[in-house]
Formats: C-alpha cells, structure tokens, sequence
C-alpha cells in the first residue's frame, strides 16, 4: 500500500536480496485478520446491513484500505529498522510508555473476558444442555491459555489458518444461501450516506470497526516471529498484508450480505453484540434449516476464538517486549538490542513477561464473568480503546518520517495520506467514544 521514496531495495554490499513475492509465505497476514474480525466485528456489520441495506458496503471497503495502510506501516517499520514497534514508541517519548501500560493492563483485563464470553456462547448454543455460559467461557480460556503457553508461533499460525479457513466458508456459504442481489450490491459501492440522523457518524464508525485494534499493532510482531526480520522480506510482508485485508473483506462484506438480505428486507431487528450472532443461528434454522444454523455457530465459534489465542499471543508478545525494554534500561545496557531478531527466536514466546501477560488475560478477568463488569472500569476501557487507534496511526506517521527510519523506507505520498486519514477517523471516533460516556455516573 505505502509508496516509499526510494527504489524499493536497500544500497550497501550488506543489503539483503529481496524475496520474491509468493503465495507459499503468507501467513502472519492469516493471523492479523484472523484475530481482527472477532464477533463484535460480524455483528456490527450485519446490524449495519439489517438497518441500510447494502448502502454501507462501500465504507466496509473502505474501512479494509484503511486497515491495510496501518499493518503495513507497523511491519515496515519492523523491517526496515530492525526494531519494534514499542522500541519505536518508546524513543518518542515517555508519555508513549505510560500510555501503553496502563492500556494493555485495564485493557487485557476487561477484554479476556469479553473474549472468554464470545468464545463460549456458541458452544452454549450447540450444547445447551451440558453448562452454563460462564463455564464455557472460562473452559475457551483456559484451553487458549494452555495452547499459546505451549506452542510457538509456528503451531500458532498453522491452527489460525485451519480456523479462517472455517470462518471463509461459512461466511461465504451464509452469503451465497442468502442470495444477494448483485446489481444492489454494486451499488452499495457508491460513496452514498444513509438519510437518517447521525448518519456520517454511522459511516465512519463502520469504516473503523472493520478487523482490528491492537492487533494492527502485533502484525509487527508476527512478522518478525515468522522470521522476516529484514527489508528483504518487505514485499512478501505486502503481499502478505493484502492478503490479510481482503479476507477480511471477504468476511465484511459476507455478513453485509446476510443482513440486507436476511434481515432488512424482512424488517427484522437483533441485538447488538454477540448475542445478536445467536439470534441469527434462530432465524437461520427457520429459514433454512438445523444443520444451516449449527454450521453457523461453528464459523461464530471459529471466529471468536481466533480473536481470543490471536490477543492471547499477540499482545504477549508486546507486553514481553516492554518488559525487556525496562529491564535492559534499568540494567544500562542498550536498549536498541530490542530487535526483531530476538522476536524471530521464539525466545519472547517463552519468557516470563509473555507467560505473566498470558496469566493476566486469563485468570483475572474470570471474575468479571461472575460478578460482572465494574462501571467505572467500563468506561476508562472504552476511552483507552477509543484512544489506541489514533494513537497507533499517528505514532506511525511521526516514526516514519523521522531520521529513525532509513530514508528510501520512509513514507511516501500515499503512505501519509492514508495513514493521516486514518488518524483523523479515529480521532473522531475516539471523541465520539470519550462524549458518550456517562461521565455523570462515573463521578
């Protein structure tokens, strides 16, 4: 996606030779959109397809372009530096090191559970007879906490692309039983915004919601940990990245489909969240059938648990890294030592910081699945997720276009002008998010 300034290959004897683009190498792109398209994001979708039609289908689209100039801004800067991305943050400034710890702590302690909850209401729904939700949830996490402790990314990888494989199937069967009426579909690809109020505010909150948070953010990280560490991988990792996105639109669009089919032009309404995902399986099984409605609930069990092993890994992996960035300055070594090289090792995957983080998304938040979620942590969640993706698009801009970065993998034109428009939705959304808080309560 991005244009860079130079020729595309680093000068010097020691340059590494570039690989050819190939199909044969893709996988940390699997992962990325594996792990950004959870339930929140299908329901979202097809919430917006049962209220607009296939109106929206052009901000889906749009909202994966965007995505892709993000990912493929974060696994440059792996590339082309040799450092991570929280190496990065970290020499623009303190204030990046807070932010990310408080982020990753409340964060990874309200979201384990939500993730914990989504995987398991499926299996609810399959097997309604043999527990209650919060037991299915706590199993979902336990069995993610015991595969990404014992397993290295390698395994990892392999087990996501058997689980995106379940999800394209059954998005794409979902969509084609439906049986989408085409010429519409086209036209939803028109740049038109629905007549109603808070209409523009509807748009980009789609176009954001599209496949990923901090999981953008990891992409980086599952570059490296594939063992492409250096500006010889930087058109596999494109291709890689593309690949990632148009999956994800695959999915999108998918669900679109099934909720200006299904649903609008039924006039049907289902709740927000996941639990409008186990309304759809109801109205499948009527329409269509049992085994149409089980075999759904297996692509909103496949999708849901890739989100939670993706994070379970994922943001380890980034919480590891902070935590040697510490102890190497608090050791007075060199704190540039934070390389992809050490990523590409698999030694982070088994160090103590990755296993605490994994401890942390796992057991702490199983309270919250008893006793439910705090309010006022709720709400200092939803400011700090709102926050993350400016965040992460704006850093990227400063990082790429300073002398950090060698100067023929700087950004380009189109890299900045994506990667600023992406920052401005975000900040808006992000504002958005902050004024619909109930601050009054929290006070």
């Amino acid at each position: 996606m991005a244009d860079t300034t130079g020729s595309g290959t680093t000068t010097g004897a020691s340059a590494p030779q570039p690989r050819r683009s190939s199909w044969k190498y893709i996988g940390p792109g699997i992962v990325v959109a594996a792990t950004g398209v959870g339930a929140g994001d299908l329901v979202a979708t097809l919430i917006a397809g049962s209220n607009f039609g296939y109106t929206l289908l052009w901000a889906a689209v749009i909202g994966c372009v965007v995505k892709i100039s993000l990912a493929e801004a974060a696994g440059r800067w792996h590339l082309s530096t040799g450092r991570t991305l929280f190496d990065g943050w970290a020499s623009l400034g303190r204030w990046t090191t807070w932010f990310f710890v408080v982020y990753v702590v409340i964060w990874g302690y309200v979201y384990g559970a939500a993730a914990m909850s989504s995987s398991g209401l499926p299996l609810q729904a399959l097997f309604p007879d043999v527990m209650a939700l919060k037991w299915w949830a706590i199993l979902t996490g336990l069995v993610g906490l015991v595969f990404v402790w014992f397993n290295k990314y390698a395994v990892f990888e392999k087990v996501m692309t058997v689980l995106v494989g379940i999800m394209f199937v059954v998005t794409v069967y979902l969509a084609v039983r439906v049986t989408p009426h085409l010429g519409d579909a086209f036209a939803g690809l028109l740049p038109v915004l629905p007549d109603e109020k808070d209409s523009i505010l509807n748009t980009l909150g789609l176009i954001g919601g599209v496949g990923g948070t901090i999981t953008l953010a990891a992409y980086g990280y599952w570059v490296n940990a594939k063992g492409w560490t250096n500006t010889g991988w930087m058109k596999v990792m494109r291709l890689d990245n593309r690949v990632a996105y148009i999956t994800t639109g695959v999915f999108v669009v998918a669900m679109l489909f099934v909720g200006a089919e299904m649903l609008h032009s039924a006039n049907v309404a289902i709740a927000s969240g996941d639990k409008g995902l186990v309304q759809l399986s109801d109205i499948l099984e009527k329409e269509y059938g049992n085994a149409t409605a089980k075999l759904f609930l297996i692509g909103f069990f496949a999708t849901s648990f890739t989100s939670l092993i993706g994070v379970w890994h994922g943001v380890s992996l980034m919480f590891a890294d902070f935590v040697e960035r510490y102890r190497k300055q608090r050791a007075g070594a060199d704190e540039k030592a934070l390389s992809g090289e050490e990523v590409a090792s698999g030694a982070r995957e088994k160090s103590v910081p990755f296993r605490a983080y994994l401890l942390w998304l796992t057991f702490p938040p199983m309270i919250l699945l008893f006793q439910g979620q705090p309010f006022r942590l709720i709400i200092i969640y939803g400011v700090l997720g709102a926050a993350f993706m400016p965040f992460l698009a704006l850093t990227l801009i400063w990082l790429l276009n300073s002398s950090r970065t060698p100067a023929e993998w700087r950004n380009g034109r189109l890299s900045n002008g994506m990667l600023a428009v992406a920052g401005l939705l975000f900040l808006v959304l992000c504002v958005k998010q902050i004024s619909d808080q109930d601050w009054s309560s929290f006070f």
